[in-house]
C-alpha cells in the first residue's frame, strides 16, 4: 500500500466507529451488554482474521469499515459499564486502569506484531503480515467466551453467579437509582432528554476539546522526529525511545485519577494538563532546540494523558446524577464520536509527517486549544454544581414521598437506603446485622445522618 491507501484505510476504519457510536449505545438499553460487547468481540476476531485473505484495497477497506463498526462499542461501552457499577469517587481510578491497559497494550502490540512477522513468515506458505491478522484474532476469541460466561452487565440486571444477593442489593444502592422509564429508547422520548439539553451538548464538545491536549502525543511524532535524525540513533532506539512518552502517560493518567477520587476536585487536574502542555508547545516552537530539550518536551507531552479520567469520568459523574441511563448511555456514545472526527483531519492539518522536525503549526495550536480548554473547564464545573444541586433537590423530594405512616421499611433496606443519602420520615431506627443501629434525623436543610453501635 501507499502511503494514501494507508491514510485512506485508517479514515474508513474511523468512519466505521463513527457510524457505530449511537446504534451501540442505544442497543445496549434493550439487548444486555453481557451479550452485545462479547458478540462484537467475536464479529472482531473474524474480521481481523478476514483481513488476512485481501488481495485488494478496497477490500481491505470493506473489512476495515465493518472492523471499526463492531470496535466502536468497546470504549464508551466499557465506560458506560463503569458508571453502572462505581461511586464518584470510584469511577476516575476505573477509568484510568482501563485507558492505561490500552496503553500498555500499545507498547506491546507492535514488539509482539514484530516477532509474529519476523518468526512466522512463509510457515505453511502464510506470508508475516497474514499470520498478524491471524494470531490477532485467534487470541481475541478467548476474550469474547470469557465475557459471554463472566460479563456482569448493570447492577440493576446482573445474573452473575459470583455475586451475592446482597451484594448485587448493595451495588444497586452505591449509585444514583435509575428513573423507572431510564431505559426509554422510544425516539421522540430519548430525542427530547438527550438533544434538547445543554448538558449533552456541553458534554459533546468536552471530548474533542479535551482530545486536542491529547493529540500531540497520540500522533506519534517523536518516532517522526527520531526518524529524521536516524544519523544520531541506532533502529533500536528509534523503536524503543517513543515508548517512554506512554509511560509517562500511564503514570500520568494513574496519579491524575486518583487525586480526582480521593479529593473528590477534578478542575486542578484540568489546569496542570493544560499548564503542562503549554510548556510542550512553547519549547517545540523554538528552532533548534537541543535533542536534550526536544526530548524533555516529548517525554513530558505523555503527560496529555490525564485527560482521559477527566473526559469521560467526570462526564460518567454528571450524567449518574441524572438517574437517566439511555441519556447516559447515548451521550457518552456521542462523545466518542466528537473526538473520532476530531482524529480523522487534526493530524493531517498540524501535525504532518512532511513538517517533519518542526510542528510550528501544532505547537501554535497546541497552545491555543490548552487556552480554550481552560474556558471550557469553568463551563463542565458549572453544569457538575448544578447537576449535583439537582441530585440533591430530586432525592430530598423521593424522600418525602416515602415518609408515609403505613411505611415500614425492613432494617435491610433502611441501611441500604442510608448508604446512598435517602431519608424515611423525621426519625427511623432500625436494627441491623450485628446490633448496628441506624438512626437518621431531618431537621433543616441540611440533615445529617448519625450512627450508633450497641451490644444487642
Amino acid at each position: 500500500m501507499s502511503g494514501h491507501d494507508y491514510n485512506t484505510v485508517l479514515s474508513v476504519t474511523v468512519a466505521g466507529m463513527a457510524v457505530g457510536q449511537l446504534p451501540h449505545g442505544i442497543i445496549i438499553q434493550r439487548v444486555p451488554p453481557r451479550i452485545w460487547f462479547p458478540l462484537m468481540v467475536v464479529i472482531w476476531a473474524g474480521l481481523t482474521m478476514a483481513s488476512a485473505a485481501v488481495k485488494t484495497v478496497t477490500q481491505l477497506c470493506v473489512i476495515r469499515f465493518f472492523l471499526g463498526l463492531t470496535e466502536g462499542s468497546t470504549y464508551p461501552g466499557t465506560m458506560y459499564i463503569i458508571g453502572a457499577w462505581y461511586k464518584s469517587d470510584e469511577i476516575a481510578k476505573r477509568t484510568a486502569l482501563f485507558t492505561a491497559s490500552g496503553q500498555v497494550g500499545t507498547m506491546f502490540a507492535g514488539i509482539m506484531m514484530a516477532a509474529i512477522h519476523k518468526s512466522m513468515a512463509g510457515m505453511a506458505n502464510v506470508e508475516g503480515w497474514q499470520w498478524v491478522f491471524l494470531i490477532d484474532g485467534i487470541i481475541t476469541l478467548p476474550i469474547a467466551i470469557f465475557g459471554f460466561l463472566y460479563f456482569p452487565d448493570i447492577p440493576e440486571t446482573t445474573k452473575a453467579k459470583y455475586l451475592t444477593a446482597d451484594e448485587k442489593r448493595l451495588a444497586i444502592t452505591r449509585v444514583p437509582r435509575i428513573k423507572k422509564d431510564g431505559h426509554n429508547i422510544m425516539p421522540l422520548s430519548l430525542f427530547k432528554r438527550v438533544i434538547l439539553t445543554k448538558t449533552f451538548w456541553i458534554l459533546f464538545f468536552w471530548s474533542p476539546v479535551c482530545a486536542t491536549i491529547e493529540a500531540f502525543p497520540f500522533q506519534n511524532n517523536f518516532l517522526l522526529w527520531l526518524k529524521y535524525y536516524k544519523n544520531h540513533f541506532t533502529q533500536t532506539n528509534i523503536n524503543t525511545y517513543p515508548l517512554g512518552v506512554q509511560a509517562v502517560g500511564i503514570v500520568a493518567n494513574m496519579a491524575a485519577a486518583w487525586h480526582m477520587d480521593v479529593t473528590g476536585q477534578r478542575v486542578p487536574m484540568a489546569v496542570l494538563a493544560c499548564v503542562l502542555s503549554i510548556v510542550v508547545g512553547s519549547m517545540l516552537l523554538v528552532p533548534n532546540l537541543s535533542f536534550a530539550g526536544t526530548f524533555f518536551a516529548f517525554y513530558l507531552s505523555g503527560t496529555a494523558y490525564m485527560v482521559n479520567p477527566l473526559i469521560f469520568g467526570w462526564a460518567n459523574v454528571i450524567l449518574q446524577r441524572s438517574g437517566d441511563d439511555a441519556v447516559r448511555s447515548v451521550t457518552l456514545f456521542a462523545m466518542n464520536i466528537g473526538s473520532m472526527v476530531l482524529w480523522t483531519f487534526w493530524g493531517i492539518l498540524f501535525y504532518s509527517a512532511a513538517d517533519t522536525p518542526y510542528w510550528k503549526k501544532g505547537s501554535i495550536v497546541l497552545i491555543v486549544c490548552c487556552v480554550v480548554m481552560f474556558a471550557y473547564v469553568w463551563l463542565v464545573y458549572k453544569l457538575d454544581k448544578h447537576s449535583a444541586s439537582k441530585q440533591v433537590d430530586h432525592e430530598l423530594e423521593e424522600d418525602t414521598v416515602s415518609s408515609t405512616p403505613n411505611f415500614v421499611p425492613s432494617p435491610t433496606t433502611v441501611i441500604d437506603q442510608v448508604q446512598r443519602g435517602a431519608i424515611f420520615g423525621n426519625v427511623l431506627v432500625a436494627s441491623g446485622n450485628g446490633g448496628r443501629n441506624v438512626e437518621v434525623k431531618r431537621h433543616q436543610q441540611p440533615w445529617t445522618r448519625t450512627m450508633t453501635n450497641s451490644a444487642g
